[in-house]
């Protein structure tokens, strides 16, 4: 067995049968000798909705600033929102949903535009 250096940690295990997602752990506590096993947070999807008076360069902006979309995402997911009245901006756990909802809206009233972003269980 190999020895590791103090301080490094491994990577969880990973499932053979789908490699690109690790496996839950199933940890015991030593003390009660009871086994706990983690879960993954529930994911939500962050949806920009349509209005006729939000600029689309606006929501270009609000694209690239705050979901790290590229301009040619942003530009497709701002045709997505003005086409079929609403996009996804990207999937979060929900606390950093809240975040971004927040960071849109406010950035939104600040200039004065009535764009609406909210979320929903992925």
């Amino acid at each position: 067995m190999q020895r590791r250096p103090y301080g490094a940690t491994s990577h969880p295990p990973i499932d053979d049968a789908n490699p690109d997602v690790p496996v839950c752990a199933v940890q015991e506590d030593a003390l009660t000798n009871q086994k706990t096993e983690l879960t993954y947070p529930s994911m939500y999807k962050v949806l920009l909705l349509n209005d006729d008076y939000t600029p689309m360069d606006f929501v270009i902006f609000i694209l690239e600033r705050y979901f790290a979309k590229s301009p040619d995402e942003a530009r497709h997911i701002m045709l997505e929102v003005h086409n079929r009245g609403s996009g996804v901006c990207g999937i979060f756990t929900y606390e950093i949903a809240e975040t971004k909802i927040g960071q849109v809206m406010d950035l939104a009233q600040q200039n004065q535009h009535p764009l609406q972003c909210t979320l929903e269980k992925a």
